[in-house]
């Protein structure tokens, strides 16, 4: 079991630690409002990633067609909420009591995960490569994929809003807050349309 989580891990690595959509997404909410302020959509993300790859092995979702009109349907959708909470954080004041309005919560996790069509791609990448290998039975093959995807994940998301933390203290001022909201806000869009047309 030991080999086939370090193959899983390693096989990972380049796609959970590498700058992604969910990566910048949380980088750009620790910049803005501080580690603490988004481990509600952390939890809400990990425990939908955790859901979901566990349905999926157990070929109880079924796959999405990349060129069908739910995949499209997903990938709008997403792309719209995404814009959403950047213009969330774009409109979001000084205060502690308006920076909370902008930050995102337990559901915002749930639906940045659910909405994402990307993330389906990649948990059936990661069960096509691991999916029939290793283990003993489907169900443990399932749990243990399932587990260490999702504290993987976890793992590269908190370390990026640590990273987007440290940067945005340097512009936690009044000052500098307004403008911080806008860059961040613009990375958020940019996010948005990186996973309508990526």
């Amino acid at each position: 079991m030991t080999l086939f989580v370090l193959a899983l891990l390693v096989f990972l690595f380049p796609l959970a630690y590498s700058p992604g959509p969910g990566n910048m997404f949380f980088a750009a909410l620790g910049a803005r409002f501080g580690v603490s302020a988004t481990l509600a959509a952390n939890a809400g993300y990990h425990v939908a990633t955790l859901l979901v790859t566990a349905l999926i092995g157990a070929g109880l979702v079924s796959l999405i067609d990349p060129d069908s009109a739910v995949f499209f349907a997903l990938k709008t959708g997403g792309s719209i909420y995404v814009l959403w909470l950047a213009w969330k954080m774009a409109v979001a004041g000084r205060s502690a009591a308006e920076m909370r309005v902008g930050s995102a919560g337990f559901l915002d996790g749930v639906m940045l995960l659910v909405l994402n069509p990307k993330a389906y791609v990649i948990i059936v990448l990661m069960y096509s490569q691991f999916g029939g290998v290793g283990l003993a039975s489907t169900g443990e093959r399932v749990a243990v994929i399932s587990l260490v995807f999702t504290l993987n994940n976890l793992l590269a998301f908190l370390l990026w809003t640590l990273a987007g933390d440290g940067l945005g203290r340097v512009f936690r001022s009044e000052a500098g807050a307004r403008r911080l909201n806008l860059v961040f806000a613009v990375v958020l869009a940019g996010v948005a349309f990186w996973m309508m047309f990526g």
